[in-house]
């Protein structure tokens, strides 16, 4: 496993800090077309106005605030 790894939960819990009271909530999942990545928006609202937050989740598993950079194009000699 990479020692980078973040969960998605910790993420949760740093940028958004839910509560019993103001819990966040998944209003969205589903795929970037561009490199198939998955995503998950998250909202939570505080003092009447809602904070929005898309998680992307990169190839070693972990999730970032940014999508995953796009895969370059590579080349394979074959035998």
């Amino acid at each position: 496993m990479n020692s980078n790894y973040i969960s998605l939960r910790s993420l949760v819990d740093k940028w958004l800090a839910p509560t019993r009271l103001m819990p966040a909530r998944v209003t969205q999942v589903g795929r970037l077309l561009a490199n198939r990545a998955r995503y998950v928006r998250l909202e939570r609202h505080t003092s009447g106005e809602a904070i929005t937050i898309i998680f992307f989740r990169h190839d070693d598993g972990s999730w970032f605030v940014f999508p995953p950079a796009p895969a370059g194009p590579s080349m394979c000699a074959g035998y």
